[in-house]
């Protein structure tokens, strides 16, 4: 028989550094997952990304197991990354907070690809070239 799912729950984790405290420990803890047991799996398989903040995607099964999917970190992460930079503009239009390479910009859509509704590497390049210039990022 086909395990039932009872919940999905996504949310958004230190890589490597998941802890139960809050936000990670309630959340999990009402959809009945076993929270060491999560974080350290999750712990373990992102402990070769420390610094990047990933989302995971937990499906909690009917008989209390779960299952969790790692996405790619969010792209204003990266983009902030690349720069070096803790966060983005407040005002984008007016002041910059520095200059994403084509280079770059083509690292960050290859890494992103996977997560991203884009059909090849120009289409995820112009979806992140987007979220770069809403940061106060110019690309050149």
């Amino acid at each position: 028989m086909a395990k039932k799912i009872i919940k999905t729950v996504k949310v958004l984790a230190p890589a490597g550094k998941a802890t139960p405290a809050p936000p990670l420990g309630p959340t999990l803890g009402q959809a009945g997952v076993n929270i060491g047991d999560f974080t350290k799996k999750f712990n373990d398989a992102t402990k070769n990304m420390i610094g990047d903040i990933i989302p995971v995607v937990i499906t909690v099964y009917d008989d209390r197991t779960y299952s969790f999917v790692l996405k790619t970190p969010p792209a204003s992460s990266l983009i902030l990354k690349a720069l070096k930079k803790e966060k983005g503009s407040g005002k984008p239009n007016l002041s910059k907070i520095g200059i994403l390479t084509k280079t770059q910009l083509k690292e960050i859509a290859e890494k992103k690809l996977p997560d991203l509704n884009a059909n090849d590497v120009d289409a995820a390049m112009k979806i992140v070239a987007g979220t770069a210039r809403s940061m106060g990022v110019e690309v050149k």
